[in-house]
């Protein structure tokens, strides 16, 4: 792990103090490598993985071979926001994971919220 990878797990730690995800409010976390973008619902109560989808997934991945951009991470939150209220999860706690809230953390963020999850 390099510096800046060590820097932001550092970060998220800090942060996972203070959120805790219930069954009734789940904790989304956010994780965004060079190419991928990943979601996962976590009920913390139980330490389960509610739900969870990356743009590795067919419906993102037909449309772009790659979520390492903007476009692709605002389709991957619709399809990501889709399938989550198939699953019942419509209130969340979004866990950025350390990152900033830039880029393409809010292009997914906004695309969430669009496709109707709130937090």
């Amino acid at each position: 792990m390099n510096k800046k990878e060590q820097l932001r797990y550092k970060r998220h730690t800090r942060i996972k103090m203070r959120m805790f995800g219930t069954p009734e409010k789940p904790r989304l976390v956010v994780h965004r490598s060079l190419k991928h973008i990943a979601g996962q619902v976590i009920d913390d109560t139980v330490k389960k993985t509610m739900f969870s989808l990356s743009t590795l997934d067919k419906e993102v991945r037909q449309q772009f071979p790659t979520g390492g951009n903007l476009k692709s991470a605002e389709v991957f939150g619709q399809v990501f926001a889709k399938k989550a209220k198939e699953k019942g999860i419509s209130k969340v706690i979004f866990d950025r994971a350390g990152y900033l809230y830039h880029g393409r953390i809010k292009a997914f963020a906004e695309a969430l919220r669009k496709g109707g999850m709130e937090f």
